[in-house]
């Protein structure tokens, strides 16, 4: 299989940021990757007459491509989260929130959040001698807390996975477009969100060594840094998208 047809390819220029992105699709007739990437989306180029990129700000879609069809009424939208990665093992923050808006999101036990509280240190320890006296580590739960999170984990597992990558509403990201942050010979690689999040979110769940979780491919932990803010408290969900470029 070739690489565009595994959604990927190499870019003689790099991407320095999402409007590089913008500015690719907005110049479609000339650009080689607009050219790669609506061809990805299924566009006929030869059918297309206008194409307008837009950058959205906060929200899972980073860039919305909106298709015009030469003898259509209608305009297509392709919502599109972009990640830009310079380091092949950097983590990506993908969700942050405060514990009692996931438990809002998706109706969290009491219990369950307590626990999250307590992991992020939203709540203190409850053991005498933790390994850090803000928080809770993920192994320091009782062996009925940690199956007992483990467990509501893998019940709304598809939920929680869904939420954090694709999000809800008219600009849930329907693509993730991952680009090397590099000025040459930059690589790129774009797939359908719901083959990342069954790539990135569909595998064991399991509480990791240095005690934080883990959904598949993607990283549950506490915020952590901020200056001692109390935002450190809050709970975030890492990626690593640069995985995508190992597939086979």
């Amino acid at each position: 299989m070739n690489l565009v047809e595994r959604g990927s390819q190499t870019a003689r220029n790099g991407f320095r940021n999402e409007d590089d992105i913008v500015q690719k699709f907005n110049d479609w007739k000339n650009d080689k990757e607009a050219h790669l990437w609506l061809s990805l989306m299924k566009y006929n180029l030869s059918e297309i007459e206008f194409v307008e990129a837009v950058k959205i700000p906060a929200s899972k879609t980073d860039v919305q491509v909106q298709v015009t069809i030469k003898l259509k009424k209608a305009i297509d939208v392709e919502n599109l989260q972009v990640k830009l990665v310079s380091n092949p093992k950097g983590f990506n923050q993908i969700d942050k929130r405060w514990v009692d808006k996931y438990t809002e999101m998706w109706n969290i036990p009491e219990f369950v959040a307590s626990i999250l509280k307590r992991y992020t240190g939203e709540e203190k320890p409850n053991i005498q001698t933790p390994r850090d006296k803000r928080r809770m580590f993920a192994n320091e739960f009782s062996q009925k807390e940690q199956k007992t999170i483990l467990n509501w984990l893998k019940s709304n597992q598809s939920l929680i996975v869904s939420d954090i990558l694709k999000g809800q509403g008219k600009f849930a990201a329907e693509w993730m477009l991952v680009a090397q942050k590099v000025d040459k010979n930059a690589r790129w690689i774009l797939k359908p969100m719901n083959f990342c999040m069954n790539f990135f979110g569909n595998g064991e769940i399991e509480i990791t060594e240095r005690g934080n979780f883990k959904i598949g491919r993607i990283t549950m932990q506490r915020k952590g840094g901020d200056g001692g803010r109390d935002t450190a408290k809050m709970l975030q969900f890492k990626i690593n998208p640069a995985e995508l470029f190992n597939i086979e």
